[in-house]
């Protein structure tokens, strides 16, 4: 038997190689996709074949990442329940096709991963795989009984490491388990599992990676410039940018004045509710930039339609259904709205903020003087107009008002 496993070379990913090389009796290629963990990537490849790989596979998929999963699901103005950007959902998918693909090159008969029973990953991992191979076998090890029997805790994880000679960085506990790649870092469990626990005191500033705290951000506000073409950013401060380079710059801007830290308790598709602690810098610049660029440039109802699906879109990308009809169908959608909105959108930095601060377009929908409180040169509106309309719209009110005599 041949597995590809999802690898990270961490204490749990290194013991389940071994495992599942063990209990199986299989061939183990492990594959870590490079989605932005930058050092973390650092001697990988030697660690997995020292653990018994056979072969290890480490692609780079920043590119990939940024122009074909973070900025269509930019587009689409994704935010789940209303605060999450949805880093490590978008990433999943990304993983599991390339592991798919792996798995045929190589003639390999199943991909594992190390998600456990309790979380959206193992949703998002598996439903990715049937969509794109129904015919594979999925090995997910912590939903086996055995697997737990042998692993209740860290310590044993550990206790089998040395036994097998598995190279581990660290035998200490962390407080917390942390996901990283180019659109975020994520932060849960431990110390967080607590919802009154306070990530953002002083006392807990070494837990961020990619922000500074707003407390400790410049005093001075930064502008910042971003350019688009059919919803897509293309340039910031005025040099040509491909989606990975956005993101990368974003990131260091964001990051720099302690942008994009949330701070959250969501709803698992599982059932359970979890709190997570969020860094998304360059993120929180694009998703606000982007709604700046609409607001001037898309259709009012266009909007309004594409508004009222976020929370499915969302939820979609959340639940792990990237790959599915639905979410294809309503990307068509929102590739749609997006043909028009194009132009320069100006923002400041500061202190965790992204304030507005200036949008123009060659296509902008904005008329200053129909919009003007002053006289209409161009006389495309009517005021008195506005009598019969609020006249019909107020029919049904006054309707309901004498049959139910002033009640509602």
């Amino acid at each position: 038997m041949k597995i590809v496993v999802a690898y990270s070379g961490g204490l749990d990913t290194s013991v389940l190689l071994t495992w599942l090389k063990e209990t199986y009796s299989a061939e183990v290629i492990a594959f870590c996709a490079d989605v932005g963990q930058e050092e973390e990537l650092d001697g990988l490849e030697a660690k997995a074949l020292n653990t018994g790989a056979s072969r290890c596979f480490i692609d780079d998929l920043r590119a990939e990442f940024a122009a074909d999963f973070i900025f269509p699901m930019f587009q689409a103005g994704a935010l789940y329940e209303g605060q999450y950007f949805l880093g490590t959902s978008i990433a999943r998918p990304l993983i599991a096709k390339r592991m798919v693909d792996i798995c045929r090159e190589t003639g390999a008969d199943a991909f594992a991963h190390g998600a456990t029973g309790k979380g959206n990953d193992q949703v998002r991992f598996e439903l990715t795989a049937a969509a794109l191979a129904p015919d594979l076998e999925v090995i997910a090890p912590w939903r086996q009984e055995r697997f737990r029997d042998q692993f209740p805790g860290r310590a044993e994880m550990i206790a089998f490491a040395e036994k097998h000679g598995i190279p581990i960085a660290a035998t200490a506990k962390k407080s917390y388990s942390m996901d990283r790649n180019l659109l975020h870092i994520s932060y849960e469990s431990g110390i967080l599992e607590d919802p009154w626990f306070d990530a953002s005191a002083e006392e807990n500033k070494a837990m961020f990676k990619l922000s500074v705290a707003p407390e400790d951000a410049p005093e001075t506000p930064e502008y910042v410039e971003l350019e688009f073409n059919k919803g897509n950013c293309t340039a910031v401060n005025g040099r040509a940018m491909d989606p990975l380079a956005v993101m990368l710059e974003l990131n260091r801007l964001g990051g720099k004045h302690g942008v994009g830290r949330v701070d959250m308790v969501e709803n698992r598709f599982v059932g359970m509710k979890s709190r997570g602690v969020y860094e998304t810098p360059g993120g929180a610049i694009l998703h606000f930039a982007h709604r700046q660029m609409e607001s001037l440039t898309m259709d009012r109802e266009v909007m309004h339609l594409r508004d009222s699906l976020i929370p499915r879109y969302s939820s979609l990308v959340y639940n792990g259904f990237w790959f599915d009809p639905e979410r294809l169908a309503l990307q068509a959608l929102v590739t749609e709205s997006q043909k028009n909105v194009g132009g320069t959108v100006r923002v400041k930095l500061y202190k965790g903020n992204v304030i507005a601060a200036g949008r123009k377009s060659p296509v902008s929908l904005y008329n200053p003087d129909i919009a003007t409180m002053e006289a209409d040169p161009t006389k495309a509106y009517d005021q008195s107009d506005a009598t019969g309309f609020i006249r019909l719209n107020a029919l049904r009110l006054k309707v309901a008002s004498k049959v139910h005599n002033g009640r509602l």
